[in-house]
């Protein structure tokens, strides 16, 4: 039987406080380079990005709508406004060589409103021989017509400038357009109309890369949601679950699996809502107060009402689920009631069992004893028996965060680092992705505008502007989230390994807070990671980020050949194509399993993490018929509760996102899709950082035990004495699973009750 040492080589009994040394040291050097090219990467997008252009566009100066810092002062003047109706539907002629990113556009407070019995105009910013102030010029509702010299007023009514007609009405819709009224009675040059017009507009504002750059704006409006709903409330939501499963075990599967279903179908009712399907509160992008009879639609709306459907397939699977749960337990009460008159009983212990049967959930039944000449055929009274051996795992798991007080403030460190990483990452992110040159665009268009400063008509420098990206601003994105997720990945290897450091210096005393405990156990693992262990754990997260980001990567390839109906029609290449993403996916999958293992093995001997890697597969698997299911015991209640603190961050995120500051003026939002989902995955996030705490602690107890045990040729010597006495049964509980005989559903029924007599007496 292999004997593992510690870093010094020493044997298990100095293991914690053994000598170490720095192990991966290659890797964490890597890690340090990578942050500061990080850095460095978003330096350049704060240097060179301006969010604004997430969100309002260029007026025909080359301006940000809303920038206060350029010339006039923009502060207030948020709306950009097509102002020349004839080039608006140049745009939209099929055949057209003229590009509505070249129609002129200036930036506007609000929509202007076509007058009753006269002609209303929009003017250019006043300068030169227009001796108005800009607030003059608000207030005048940008007309100034009136003091244009007869020139002027000819290239005006030339659509030439600097006046322009509002002959359109026209609502806040992002982009913005105009219809005829009075034009023709001050002799202008004819105005087309058709459905061109509307055409142009519409392919301008549901564009794939301008609702991404609503998205993005979307989720840097809805800052401070993300900061409640996918911070706060998760972080209180998570302390107040573990909180509840360590002294209330029995109800917490019962609370969760309901708590569960109500808040996916609420989420899923939510997306009903602003999908439009349930009331009149569908996403529109009409800003403001609109004439109901107006009804703009975006891909924004389909993108909502395709997640609603997604949703909805969900939460069926889940109401579907829970039924079968339901009616398991049901079934096995009913079995039950012959055998027992004790109905506290039934409730308390019997459904709990029976959960177990249909989740393999661990529940508190300690008293649950079968003797060793009674042997079961059924396979489900075998599932509650194996369960039992698990439970009390996780019972010493508990009485573990129960000595150790500090493991369940501790994910609080790693709460507030992520939080301030993920504010400045997503700062960075958002320049990064406005981080383009504006330049004037290159137009081949016959078009000429009045320059209020050169006094003249130019035909020259008439063409629109635009944010011109280059090939390396991609490749700073694409580096940029490859490091937001490495970044996360490490802090989360962080905390695990600190945490599964605290849970072994407690086994390795022998199950006592003794002077052999260091104290504060969290701070000493804390103390060891920073010396010793952080290369290893930047390794670990490297390998998974880079699994995880091929994955992605191929998947998205995948899609692109499917959208371009380039799919493989050779059978051998479709079983190759099919193929490989489930086997990348069960790479992952496995990877992930592992490192989790790893850490612990990182905490525990301070190998390096491949060596850790290798000493934790090969100590499951010399006992895996010793401990079973090692790493899926109680993950299904415990991605549960996950999923019940990140789903409830969902649900207020829509709470909140349906104030009306969200719905107008300039916070309003295109959709709250991606800032619902950016709270659902930050609420997961934190969920995962405090649920660690019971995940990392069975499985560095049940690992720890493995590592004893094959030390001591067998027998674990410092096992806690409640892990002792269960595991002293399992010969016991091993020889049920001999007996292989097909027994009918009478006899099924038989031998439970006998079964759970048993377990009463």
């Amino acid at each position: 039987m292999r004997v593992y040492t510690s870093s010094d080589g020493s044997q298990m009994g100095g293991i914690i406080k053994g000598n170490r040394k720095c192990r991966d040291v290659v890797f964490l050097i890597i890690f340090i380079a990578f942050w500061v090219a990080m850095i460095v990467n978003s330096s350049f997008g704060f240097n060179k990005g301006n969010p604004l252009r997430l969100t309002y566009g260029l007026d025909y100066k080359g301006n940000i709508c809303g920038d206060k810092h350029a010339n006039p002062n923009l502060r207030q003047l948020d709306l950009r406004y097509w102002v020349n109706p004839n080039q608006v539907y140049e745009s939209g002629l099929k055949n057209g060589e003229f590009k509505l990113a070249d129609a002129r556009t200036i930036c506007l407070l609000d929509c202007p409103i076509p007058a009753e019995d006269s002609l209303s105009w929009v003017c250019d910013y006043p300068e030169g021989d227009i001796q108005l102030t800009e607030d003059d010029w608000i207030d005048g509702n940008y007309d100034y017509f009136e003091f244009l010299t007869p020139e002027m007023r000819n290239t005006s009514l030339q659509l030439q400038g600097p006046c322009y007609p509002v002959v359109y009405p026209s609502v806040n819709a992002r982009p913005s357009n105009t219809s005829l009224r009075h034009w023709q009675q001050m002799g202008g040059v004819k105005i087309n109309e058709g459905l061109e017009i509307d055409k142009a507009i519409h392919n301008e504002i549901n564009s794939p890369s301008a609702v991404l750059k609503r998205y993005m704006a979307d989720i840097g409006k809805a800052w401070p949601v993300l900061i409640v709903c996918g911070g706060i409330l998760p972080l209180f939501l998570s302390v107040t679950w573990l909180l509840l499963i360590r002294h209330f075990v029995c109800g917490m599967p019962w609370i969760t699996v309901a708590l569960f279903n109500i808040l996916i179908i609420s989420v899923t009712m939510s997306f009903y809502l602003k999908a439009g399907w349930i009331g009149n509160d569908a996403v529109t992008p009409i800003v403001g107060e609109h004439d109901p009879y107006i009804h703009v639609y975006g891909r924004e709306l389909n993108h909502l009402r395709a997640t609603t459907i997604l949703m909805t397939v969900v939460a069926g699977f889940s109401i579907l689920a829970s039924i079968a749960i339901v009616r398991r337990i049901l079934l096995a009460t009913s079995v039950l009631k012959a055998s027992t008159d004790n109905t506290c009983y039934l409730i308390c212990c019997v459904a709990p069992l029976c959960f177990l049967f249909a989740l393999d959930l661990v529940l508190d039944i300690s008293f649950l004893k079968v003797p060793d000449n009674r042997s079961l055929a059924c396979k489900n009274t075998w599932d509650v028996l194996e369960s039992y051996l698990v439970l009390t795992r996780d019972k010493v798991a508990a009485k573990v965060i129960g000595e150790v007080q500090a493991l369940m403030i501790f994910p609080i460190i790693p709460y507030a680092i992520l939080a301030i990483f993920y504010m400045l990452w997503l700062s960075a992110a958002f320049h990064l992705l406005s981080s383009g040159e504006i330049r004037q665009n290159d137009c081949n268009s016959n078009c000429c505008a009045y320059d209020l400063g050169s006094k003249r008509v130019s035909c020259d420098r008439c063409c629109g502007f635009s944010v011109h990206y280059t090939p390396h601003i991609g490749f700073a994105v694409l580096f940029h989230l490859f490091g937001g997720y490495w970044a996360t990945r490490f802090f989360m290897a962080s905390s695990s390994t600190v945490i599964a450091g605290s849970v072994a210096s407690y086994y390795w005393a022998r199950g006592d807070v003794s002077p052999k405990i260091p104290f504060l156990p969290v701070f000493a693992s804390m103390k060891r990671l920073a010396r010793y262990n952080l290369g290893s754990v930047a390794l670990g997260s490297l390998v998974l980020t880079f699994v995880e980001s091929t994955r992605f990567i191929l998947d998205s390839i995948r899609r692109k050949l499917k959208v371009s109906y380039i799919t493989p029609e050779n059978c051998f290449v479709k079983i190759v194509y099919h193929s490989s993403k489930c086997c990348l996916k069960c790479i992952e999958w496995t990877i992930r399993s592992v490192n989790r293992d790893a850490y612990i093995l990182i905490a525990i001997t301070g190998k390096s993490f491949f060596k850790s890697s290798a000493i934790a597969t090969d100590l499951i698997m010399n006992n895996i018929l010793k401990i079973g299911k090692v790493n899926g015991v109680g993950d299904i209640v415990l991605s549960l509760g996950k999923l019940c603190v990140s789903l409830s961050g969902a649900l207020f995120g829509f709470l909140m996102l349906d104030d009306h500051k969200y719905k107008s003026a300039h916070d309003k939002i295109s959709s709250p899709l991606f800032p619902v989902l950016a709270c659902w995955c930050l609420g997961y996030v934190v969920a995962t950082l405090f649920f660690g705490v019971v995940e990392m602690s069975i499985d560095t107890i049940i690992l720890s035990f493995c590592q004893d045990a094959e030390e001591h040729h067998g027998t674990a010597q410092y096992a806690p004495p409640l892990l002792i006495e269960t595991l002293n049964e399992q010969n016991a509980v091993q020889r049920l699973t001999q007996v292989q005989s097909t027994i009918s559903t009478g006899e099924w029924c038989s031998e439970i009750r006998e079964c759970f007599q048993l377990v009463k007496g």
